[in-house]
């Protein structure tokens, strides 16, 4: 590894900004909560794809190539503006719905299609490549080796993956669903809002 591979530094800061609540997070919490766990290890799998998918990116320079050509930043910020806005107001319809047992019926998906909600909501994230872009250049040497680089990849999806997988574990947990079940109009609520502010600060955000 070189000598100047500042891991530890990368890692602390992508822990933080993983774990920290977001869209992601909330995403994986309220999928294992109304659906089931499986659920919300698949939307947990997709979601550590997506930024699997930008992790590799960042480390192979496409992030300065995006930064140097704000058209592909643009395009992706008005999707993932969109796909959240779209989250949201499904989190909002679902709130808005008579608290009859006939309506608060959930209606699981597919694990194909969770797994590609959750894929959607990080590949469609523009800041992502730009993060982990931030990251390399903070922690990464210029002279870095092939080797040093997939280290720093690998170890940085292997954490992103325990963190969002271990969300979905424990929203799924018994007592857990139990109060999310009382108290689910107050739950899609919240999320609506976290959604919805989110996908507009995106949106309304100056190009990157």
């Amino acid at each position: 590894m070189h000598s100047e591979l500042n891991l530890f530094l990368i890692l602390g800061f992508a822990l933080i900004a993983v774990a920290s609540p977001g869209p992601a997070t909330l995403a994986v919490s309220a999928t294992s909560m109304s659906q089931s766990r499986k659920h919300g290890l698949i939307l947990a799998t997709g979601i550590s794809t997506g930024s699997l998918v930008w992790n590799v990116s960042a480390a192979l320079g496409l992030g300065a190539l995006m930064a140097a050509n704000v058209i592909f930043v643009e395009i992706f910020r008005y999707l993932g503006s969109a796909y959240l806005l779209y989250l949201a107001y499904k989190s909002l319809r679902s709130a808005l719905k008579p608290s009859t047992a006939k309506a608060t019926k959930i209606k699981t998906t597919s694990l194909k299609a969770t797994y590609f909600k959750g894929l959607a909501l990080h590949i469609t994230n523009p800041k992502a490549i730009l993060f982990f872009s931030a990251l390399y250049a903070i922690g990464v040497p210029a002279d870095a080796s092939a080797w040093d680089l997939t280290i720093v990849v690998i170890s940085m999806a292997v954490q992103t993956a325990l963190v969002m997988h271990i969300y979905a574990i424990i929203f799924s947990i018994p007592k857990v669903v139990s109060v999310y079940k009382k108290l689910k109009r107050w739950f899609e609520g919240a999320f609506a809002a976290v959604f919805g502010f989110a996908g507009l600060k995106i949106l309304l955000s100056d190009a990157i």
